[in-house]
């Protein structure tokens, strides 16, 4: 006699359903390469340390690194599922976890709109190039937005399917660029390593400018931990992961911008780029790709660039649905929220993130507001800064858990590369701050808008996740706060 499985809403996640390609796949997605590379390679070169800005990458990839040192020990005696949240909670407790958790909400919802601004008017040029037809950024944006919650609702294999094979193509294209260069050389002044990654070149010019691009294209590496849940032996997993993804990117990203800038020959870069941000910042990559590798790869690289957006999109859409899962579990939101489908993927938590995105941007999309400048420029500076407090947070919580739980773990893992990390993630939230114009594009009164509102949203939220807690602690009794 066979037991009947349940047929009742679930709130389980698939489990050992990836590993640490599957997971490095989803981080590398949320980055965005050919994005990263496109997008800011001329603006750090122009505005920053000139021909090094690669080495500016690298030294921020080395500050991640020391961030993840902390970040992967505590992964190996907390249960990560939930992410940052679940992280916070153990050293910092639900109140502060609580506000953890409403920082990394804004965050992704912020970043991945302002990624919908990117790709809404970077596809409906591509439509309008190729098929002479006029759609407008929000039109695309919408259908966007339905394809990516499709996506959502499905099971997370599938989603690193496609993500893979998103990020493979935008890799090997940047990989073949870099190829042609090398082999039919570069401009007469040679490889100059030293003119990219010296002490000296790293900190000339206005290194901070350089620092703050590379901050913001690394972004997403810490969504390691929030597979936790549907990983592989997610101890060992997870760790692999984050470093992986760290170390790849800030390599592959400090390279790339080195073979283009050699391109360019290391005296003449700065200038190259600064000749690029009055019509198309992108070009200082673009053109270069095109004259190495034939007009076709230009012509893919702009299609391969909406792909990679796509890819970014699906991966924070993933990362917001699991926060809001683990939100719910814990009764910090509405426990309809923690539902899975028979995919068991978060189906009530994608339907609501579709629509918050939507909401976010529907002040940018009934004003007809330019979509890169405003929706783009200003919700990404919004969200670089918040994920950096994010950091801090974390790192605070990492030491404080370690100094109220003696564990078998040395000092620097547990104590030491933690304390390094809060100071330079403040140095680094410093420079944010600093140029915060500069990476927005936005007036001073704006910039002041989006940075105050990280706080004021984040208590908002505070509020709301309070007064859902209170009101299940009636109902459920003690045990979820005794376990927190």
């Amino acid at each position: 006699m066979s037991v009947a499985e349940p047929t009742g809403p679930t709130t389980t996640l698939r489990k050992d359903a990836v590993g640490v390609v599957g997971i490095l796949f989803f981080v590398l997605s949320a980055q965005a390469p050919l994005t990263g590379i496109v997008g800011a390679a001329a603006l750090a070169v122009a505005l920053g340390n000139g021909a090094g800005a690669p080495g500016a990458y690298l030294l921020v990839g080395l500050v991640i690194i020391l961030f993840a040192v902390g970040f992967t020990t505590i992964t190996r005696y907390v249960d990560s599922v939930g992410g940052f949240y679940a992280l916070i909670r153990a050293g910092l407790g639900v109140s502060m976890a609580r506000i953890g958790s409403w920082l990394a909400l804004i965050t992704y919802n912020t970043i991945q709109a302002a990624m919908y601004g990117l790709f809404g008017a970077t596809t409906s040029a591509l439509i309008d190039r190729y098929l002479h037809v006029d759609v407008a950024w929000w039109v695309v944006v919408l259908a966007t937005v339905a394809l990516v919650y499709a996506f959502g609702r499905r099971n997370i294999e599938v989603g690193a399917r496609v993500m893979a094979v998103l990020v493979s193509a935008e890799v090997a294209i940047l990989l073949a660029f870099a190829i042609g260069v090398i082999v039919r050389g570069s401009a007469p002044q040679g490889f100059d390593i030293a003119a990219s990654f010296g002490p000296d070149a790293i900190v000339a010019g206005a290194p901070g400018i350089a620092v703050l691009f590379a901050i913001a294209s690394m972004f997403g590496f810490e969504s390691t931990a929030i597979y936790a849940g549907e990983a592989r032996d997610p101890q060992r997993t997870v760790p692999r992961a984050t470093y992986l993804s760290v170390s790849l990117i800030a390599v592959f990203f400090a390279f790339i911008m080195w073979v283009a800038i050699s391109y360019y020959g290391a005296g003449g870069a700065q200038e190259a780029a600064l000749g690029t941000l009055a019509t198309d910042p992108g070009d200082f990559v673009l053109v270069p790709i095109g004259a190495v590798l034939g007009g076709w790869a230009a012509d893919l690289t702009s299609v391969l660039l909406c792909t990679s957006l796509l890819a970014g999109l699906l991966a924070f859409h993933n990362i917001v649905n699991r926060y809001l899962h683990a939100m719910a579990e814990h009764d910090e939101l509405p426990r309809q929220l923690s539902r899975t489908n028979r995919h068991q993927a978060p189906a009530v938590a994608a339907a609501a993130q579709s629509v918050t995105v939507v909401l976010v941007m529907a002040w940018f999309m009934i004003g007809d507001k330019n979509p890169v400048a405003t929706l783009f420029g200003w919700l990404s500076g919004t969200a670089v800064a918040a994920l950096v407090v994010l950091y801090v947070l974390v790192s605070v919580s990492i030491i404080r858990y370690f100094r109220s739980h003696r564990v078998h773990a040395n000092l620097w893992t547990t104590a030491v590369a933690p304390a390094v990390s809060v100071v330079l993630m403040l140095g680094e939230l410093y420079i944010i701050v600093k140029n915060f114009q500069t990476l927005t594009g936005g007036s001073a009164t704006t910039c002041a808008v989006l940075l105050w509102s990280v706080p004021a949203v984040t208590l908002l939220g505070w509020m709301v996740s309070t007064a859902f807690r209170r009101r299940a602690h009636g109902v459920v009794g003690t045990a979820v706060e005794t376990a927190a």
